[in-house]
């Protein structure tokens, strides 16, 4: 199993390739909308990337939910209920949810999609893989 610093590596080279950014400017921290620029379509390559990079099946949706934000049991008003808190914990259990809960608006949300949230599910992902 690679190390982290060997999952951050491809990880890092992939956004590289995927949302043409500089090296540099793909650090843990950045948000992949925010600081990289990823539109909705750059998901779905970055998806297809880390499945081949890493030799892993990655289901629609589980590593960018999509259901959260549309339905009502889990959003009202513009943030996240307690029910979709749980359910977005339960979900991701791989993003670093800390700061988003205490103030758990829609428009933080994307925020949660940083390069280190990937390298965590891809962590995650190859820990359940059996060698």
């Amino acid at each position: 199993m690679p190390s982290k610093e060997e999952i951050f590596s491809k990880v890092r080279d992939i956004l590289v390739e995927a949302l043409s950014v500089e090296e540099d400017e793909v650090t843990p921290e950045a948000t992949l909308t925010g600081d990289l620029g990823a539109e909705s379509i750059d998901f779905l390559d970055i998806v297809f990337r880390l499945e081949k990079a890493f030799n892993i099946k990655i289901p629609r949706g589980e590593l960018f939910p999509e259901n959260l934000l549309t339905d009502a049991n889990f959003v009202q008003n513009g943030r996240f209920t307690d029910t979709g808190l749980a359910e977005l914990k339960k979900q991701m259990p791989f993003a670093d949810l800390e700061a988003f809960t205490a103030n758990p608006v829609i428009k933080e949300f994307s925020k949660l999609f940083t390069v280190q949230m990937i390298c965590n599910y891809v962590d995650a992902k190859l820990a359940t893989v059996p060698s």
